[in-house]
């Protein structure tokens, strides 16, 4: 990796590790996401507070965060000789620091809202696709965490016929699809054990 590459992925991951859920809990004088509801510092968690706005700001900050690192990457890089390979781990870079912020003891988010960021960042289509597949699985099961998993599942394939198999950001939406997949095993195991929530409840996707 060169010092240019090095730099703009360092930075990605920096931006990544700014947990919203955190910032504005506490902005707002509310406690950490981390101490209630499932402990996840994600939009959905927040939302248990009974704070909409908290919500949404944590939601539009976590998903801009996202599309930041990817659209500063593709935007600057070039002029300083960074390739679509590191703009791509840039994208993952992001997404890691949102998961393990350096900021706040690297226990962040499961990722949900900073993905589709990236997504953004990556294929404007791309992440319609996503968000759609999230908005009609929850419309017909109303379970946030099955509706990103699936989602999730579908990404690459999206993925492989809008941007094709040739490109280096189709193995980044794999890479994405599986780390957030992972950051939701508790969820598996309720969904497969039937205690899961539906949105409004407990667990959640953040």
């Amino acid at each position: 990796m060169t010092t240019t590459a090095f730099a703009f992925v360092l930075a990605a991951y920096l931006i990544g590790s700014l947990s919203f859920a955190v910032i504005v809990s506490r902005a707002m004088g509310m406690a950490d996401p981390r101490s209630y509801g499932s402990g996840n510092p994600g939009a959905t968690n927040v939302l248990r507070s009974g704070k909409k706005l908290a919500a949404v700001l944590t939601l539009l900050g976590d998903g801009a965060k996202g599309w930041v690192a990817v659209a500063l990457a593709a935007w600057l890089g070039p002029r300083y000789g960074l390739g679509e390979q590191g703009i791509a781990m840039c994208a993952l870079a992001v997404l890691f620091g949102h998961m393990w912020p350096v900021f706040f003891g690297f226990k962040g988010g499961k990722g949900v809202a900073t993905a589709v960021g990236i997504l953004f960042g990556i294929s404007l289509p791309l992440a319609l696709a996503a968000i759609a597949t999230w908005l009609f699985m929850a419309f017909v099961v109303k379970i946030s965490s099955l509706s990103a998993l699936v989602a999730c599942l579908l990404v690459p394939v999206y993925a492989y016929f809008i941007l094709g198999p040739q490109s280096v950001f189709f193995g980044t939406c794999i890479i994405i699809a599986i780390v957030v997949i992972h950051r939701h095993k508790s969820n598996l195991i309720k969904l497969m054990t039937g205690q899961e929530d539906k949105i409004g409840g407990k667990s959640d996707a953040g």
